[in-house]
């Protein structure tokens, strides 16, 4: 196919913007997935060194940013699972 070599591409330079954001998009996309499953509450990767990844995260705060309220002091509505 035409443009997907680099000698095509160097015969139609307009094409390198086109490759460069598709490759920034590509590139964003893998990052967010990764940062997604590594950094998310609602992923665990281990379940014999953290059997309740749940509990880790009952008395911190989830909002971004709240103006009205102080969550640090606010007692976890979440409920207490038990096996």
């Amino acid at each position: 196919m035409q443009g997907m070599s680099l000698a095509s591409i160097k015969k139609n330079p307009a094409l390198i913007p086109l490759y460069v954001c598709i490759g920034l998009g590509a590139a964003a996309a893998v990052f967010y997935t990764a940062r997604l499953a590594i950094r998310s509450p609602e992923v665990t990767w281990s379940r014999k060194n953290n059997p309740e990844p749940w509990e880790e995260y009952r008395n911190k705060q989830h909002k971004f940013y709240s103006p009205v309220r102080d969550y640090s002091k606010v007692e976890s509505q979440a409920p207490k699972y038990t096996e």
